[in-house]
């Protein structure tokens, strides 16, 4: 099992720790339902260093990228990032991440799920024959998450850099906490604001960092999330987890990822997916509450009001925000409108939930 840079620094706050990815992780430190506040409220931080990182250079980078990923990167100038995914040949997603564009045209940074690095590098290599530079930082990569609606407030202090108006899907590089070349980034998965740090971990710049964020933050209460409230915070938002609202069987446009799916440009089984969205998809990715006592978990089934299979759970919580039940699958279309009236298999048990609007906050 692997550490991140800040592994004992998680253990030495009392952290309860567990394998994620292949990584030694936090998973809690004072509990889910504060750590789920905290960031809603305030400002929390997140060691996300597991996460994936490409960069992929030279004149046909770009033609790579358009090739392999689904949104539209040629629309990327320097200092911007989209949400895109890699579409496989069958339909399905191969992941989802991020793209930077570094350098227009000339140098990009993708960030892959953890689990997914080794798949997602051999998937665009096999793409890689215009010999496109292609590097795999992942394992000096550092990755903290700062998020919350203080959280830009709290680290203003420590670059000159102006995160403050850093608008969203927008990043800047330069020198933070005294460590130069640190990438902050408008993005997170939480939906409560904040950025994103991508740096090196050299002559102790991660703990030097680390302890400059805990520093600044102290007096406006700042503290440590673990990985169990960010599934929490991107549940509520209705944000996809690969491995359970998306994978290799379901289709972007089945998952409600339409908007990262442009046929303007070529790329991997355009034309597979073209034809689903002319012909509809026969199955979509929805939100639904529960109105009665129990809470839907992954691969729970879905059941109309007979009985009848007609989809299956692939996240669900009880919402630390809401104080009720919320939960995402894949249902049959007809079923999908929201206010539809479902049931989850609990236990052998037909629970009452609604289809609803995402984001659930």
């Amino acid at each position: 099992m692997k550490n991140t840079p800040f592994t004992l620094k998680h253990i030495a706050l009392g952290a309860k720790m567990a394998a994620f990815a292949g990584y030694n992780m936090p998973i809690s430190y004072t509990g889910i339902n504060d750590e789920h506040a905290a960031v809603r409220n305030n400002a929390g931080v997140f060691d996300v260093s597991h996460m994936g990182e490409f960069i992929l250079k030279g004149e046909n980078a770009l033609d790579l990228i358009q090739r392999v990923t689904s949104n539209d990167a040629s629309k990327l100038t320097n200092g911007k990032a989209q949400y895109s995914c890699l579409p496989n040949n069958e339909g399905g997603i191969v992941d989802d991440l991020l793209v930077y564009c570094v350098e227009e045209n000339k140098a990009y940074m993708l960030v892959v799920n953890a689990s997914n690095i080794e798949k997602d590098w051999n998937w665009i290599s096999q793409h890689n024959d215009k010999n496109v530079e292609m590097h795999n930082i992942s394992d000096k990569t550092c990755l903290l998450a700062i998020q919350g609606p203080n959280a830009t407030k709290i680290l203003q202090p420590l670059t000159e850099l102006d995160i403050l108006n850093l608008k969203y899907y927008t990043f800047v590089k330069g020198r933070f906490a005294g460590v130069e070349n640190v990438l902050i980034s408008a993005t997170g998965y939480t939906g409560a604001g904040g950025v994103e740090i991508y740096f090196e971990d050299k002559d102790g710049d991660a703990d030097t960092i680390w302890n400059a964020i805990f520093e600044a933050g102290k007096e406006a209460g700042i503290k440590p999330i673990g990985l169990g409230a960010r599934d929490t915070l991107r549940l509520e938002m209705g944000f996809c987890l690969y491995g359970n609202d998306i994978d290799d069987s379901t289709s972007p446009l089945e998952a409600g990822l339409g908007w990262i799916t442009k046929f303007t440009k070529d790329f991997t089984n355009r034309a597979y997916l073209e034809k689903q969205k002319t012909a509809g998809v026969t199955k979509k990715l929805v939100g639904f509450e529960m109105l009665e006592k129990g809470i839907a978990r992954h691969d729970h089934e879905i059941k109309d009001f007979e009985g009848g299979l007609i989809g299956k759970v692939t996240s669900g919580t009880q919402s630390p925000s809401l104080g009720k039940a919320i939960a995402m699958g894949y249902v049959d279309t007809k079923y999908a409108t929201i206010d539809t009236e479902i049931y989850i298999s609990i236990r052998n048990t037909l629970i009452k939930a609604k289809v609803v609007k995402i984001p659930f906050v």
